[in-house]
């Protein structure tokens, strides 16, 4: 009488549900608590509340509560089920778990904690003692819950981007709050499509408060958001990491060229250095500085697609949009006369849009309280 008297409590339920037997399995690491409701009472109808007699029980089904004792506790009951007018025969809500859930809500709870803390699905299952399944279950309605709580709320700062996550150009489109530092959408693939499937899920409101939304170049996000947002051209950012990531690609595509050319005039002096070329500056290891040295001065092209693009770096060290427009007019004049087609034509890219490199100026070196 103890043990029920104290699972009742642990558990607390409340009439009319309560522990009718409680079973240690010392074998198997389980304590079942068994529960029922008393007869007679009458349950709402789980779509519209109408109060209806028992009609009948579905089978017996088992909910993994918290430890105790160090005992893996199982909670056992057979649901009722009414018989609404309306609806039908419908299984009513119990108030320790929630619909299809297979743990009890504190469980639940718990395994939340546990996932977030470990970072890892895995070591989750091994510290809690439940299969893959089970923890992406609790994983997948915990996501499902929380995205139909969400409030439509403004997003000022948008960021997208795309990421990679097979090989064979498969990619999931990613955009988030920069401000709150959420993701607030995934869509799979990168095509305008996607991006416009976000925009859709937006009120108007919501597209109005838009300040700013920061992107690469891929020009299927570019059109999607000048359809979607008022005065979208304007509010587009392109992010110094992507900016850098074409001129970085530049380069290479002028190594390739120069190193094919000097290894069939037998000259292998850009041979195995690929990733010399990739480095920023002050990345380049010392073993190695002596002879990215020696490659500048020997005036090779690749070297003068490499000394373009680390001048642009500096672009961001502006805190003043004159001084850094002034700074970039110079840039694209050097970068546009260098008669290095890859570098001429990512400084092009980036010249199309001087709005845009105005708003990327003030958003990475305006000094702006971007975040909370």
């Amino acid at each position: 009488m103890q043990d029920i008297d104290l699972y009742q409590q642990i558990l607390g339920l409340k009439h009319p549900w309560e522990v009718k037997a409680v079973e240690l399995d010392p074998k198997a690491g389980v304590i079942k608590v068994a529960v029922e409701h008393s007869e007679g009472h009458k349950f709402a109808c789980p779509k519209c509340g109408t109060e209806l007699g028992c009609f009948d029980h579905s089978p017996p089904r088992k909910w993994r509560h918290l430890d105790t004792c160090q005992f893996q506790t199982h909670l056992i009951a057979s649901i009722p089920r009414v018989k609404c007018p309306e609806h039908g025969t419908l299984q009513v809500m119990v108030p320790w778990a929630e619909p299809h859930g297979r743990f009890t809500l504190f469980m639940e709870r718990f395994f939340i904690q546990v996932l977030l803390a470990c970072q890892n699905v895995k070591s989750a299952c091994e510290l809690l003692k439940v299969s893959w399944d089970q923890a992406w279950h609790v994983l997948m309605r915990a996501v499902a819950r929380g995205q139909a709580r969400k409030r439509k709320t403004k997003i000022s700062h948008l960021g997208v981007d795309e990421k990679a996550y097979r090989k064979g150009h498969k990619y999931l489109t990613i955009v988030s709050d920069l401000k709150k530092g959420v993701v607030e959408y995934v869509g799979v693939d990168r095509k305008k499509s996607t991006l416009e499937a976000f925009f859709h899920g937006l009120t108007k409101k919501q597209l109005e408060g838009v300040e700013a939304i920061a992107m690469d170049m891929w020009e299927p996000f570019f059109q999607a958001t000048m359809e979607a947002l008022p005065l979208g051209a304007d509010k587009i950012v392109f992010d110094r990491f992507h900016i850098m990531k074409h001129m970085t690609e530049a380069v290479d595509k002028v190594r390739k060229g120069e190193n094919r050319k000097l290894i069939a005039e037998g000259d292998d002096r850009l041979k195995k250095t690929k990733y010399l070329w990739l480095s920023n500056k002050e990345n380049v290891s010392e073993n190695r500085r002596q002879q990215i040295e020696d490659l500048q001065k020997a005036d090779l092209k690749t070297s003068r697609a490499w000394a373009i693009k680390e001048n642009l770096r500096n672009l961001w060290s502006y805190y003043e949009p004159g001084w850094a427009r002034r700074f970039f007019g110079n840039w694209y004049q050097w970068a546009t006369r260098s008669r290095l087609e890859p570098v001429i034509k990512v400084a092009k890219m980036i010249k199309s849009n001087q709005e845009n490199l105005k708003t990327v100026i003030y958003f990475h070196c305006g000094g702006l309280k971007l975040y909370p």
